[in-house]
């Protein structure tokens, strides 16, 4: 048995999560999970579809995408994903789709808006929209160039991916991760959901506000302070 097993299993398991929760069509999108002790991450193969995905079929690939166990090709994605794990110690997953909402605000090259408290609930930030990626950019390692294109607008915000677990590319999809890959997962349905809400709101009324900042405050931190108080103790 492979010393990876475990890791793959854990990396099907929240690939199959992503067409359940109606995030992906076809092969429209990853998930990624990594092992920090072993100094690699587990992957979707390339182009397999997720209804004859098995966890065999997960690839384990090292921090410079270099395939360490699997006989298929890692995903397209694997590059950007490396470089999030090599530069984000904290993160333990990563999910990439292109889902629709989420991907209809990248596409317009904007930031979701943090208009109400479900968004609110879960980071005080819009959530931000990468700018295009410079041509010398995409001529060059595109994908490892993607992770950095989030690294930098991160730096450039002042925004912490601790805080901040989701992003837009312009012209391209969302990224998401978490401290583990089922956080990576329920981020990515949060911000379809949040990117819908905003659209609508928009719709409904294009002057519409931005979310008072006590309001922001006070979901945020009863969710995430000191002294939260949702849920069970």
């Amino acid at each position: 048995m492979s010393q990876y097993q475990d890791l793959k299993q854990a990396c099907y398991e929240a690939n199959m999560q992503l067409p359940k929760l109606g995030l992906v069509l076809f092969t429209f999108g990853n998930a990624s999970v990594v092992d920090r002790e072993k100094g690699v991450f587990a992957i979707k193969p390339s182009g397999v579809p997720y209804d004859t995905l098995r966890p065999e079929d997960i690839v384990i690939v090292d921090f410079d995408a270099n395939t360490v166990e699997g006989s298929g090709r890692p995903s397209s994605d694997t590059k950007t994903h490396a470089v999030l794990f090599r530069h984000w110690p904290e993160i333990g997953g990563i999910v990439h789709t292109h889902s629709t909402y989420a991907t209809a605000w990248a596409q317009a090259q904007l930031d979701i808006p943090i208009l109400g408290t479900t968004h609110a609930d879960h980071l005080t930030a819009d959530v931000p929209c990468a700018p295009p990626m410079d041509d010398a950019m995409i001529a060059g390692n595109y994908e490892h160039q993607t992770g950095w294109q989030i690294i930098n607008e991160f730096e450039k915000r002042g925004l912490s991916p601790k805080e901040v677990e989701m992003v837009l590319l312009s012209n391209h999809a969302p990224f998401t991760w978490g401290k583990t890959v089922e956080k990576a997962v329920y981020n990515s349905a949060v911000l379809e959901e949040v990117a819908r809400m905003a659209y609508l709101s928009c719709t409904l009324r294009p002057d519409v506000p931005r979310l008072k900042q006590a309001l922001i405050q006070k979901h945020y931190e009863r969710k995430h302070g000191a002294n939260s108080y949702y849920g069970q103790r």
